[in-house]
């Protein structure tokens, strides 16, 4: 099995991209597997590790159809709307709270 070549941060010959990277140029990965990892050290921790693809594999990203505009615009909407009081909060709900701010404070004071 073949190792992956290892790069130091800030050190990766060019020709390689991360994900993020790819996606800023107007690429994804395309199915391509992994070509090498950047390595950031750290502290007393283990090391921050980012996969970078070649570039020159990558392929285009897909167009935005309507249909997936429309199911993204359907989710963000779900996402905004208060379970308890159907109202768009104008914001994406918190999970941690499972309702909008103001149902949740009118809840916490018992009104």
């Amino acid at each position: 099995m073949a190792t992956l070549p290892e790069f130091r941060w800030r050190l990766a010959p060019d020709g390689y991209a991360t994900r993020r990277q790819l996606r800023a140029l107007g690429l994804r990965p395309g199915g391509q597997d992994v070509a090498a990892v950047l390595q950031r050290p750290r502290r007393r921790r283990a090391p921050l590790v980012a996969y970078l693809y070649r570039i020159d594999h990558a392929k285009p990203v897909r167009p935005m159809t309507p249909g997936r505009t429309a199911a993204l615009a359907k989710a963000m909407r779900a996402r905004r709307t208060c379970p308890n009081c159907r109202r768009d909060a104008g914001y994406c709900i918190p999970r941690s709270l499972g309702m909008c701010v103001p149902c949740a404070d009118g809840a916490g004071r018992g009104g």
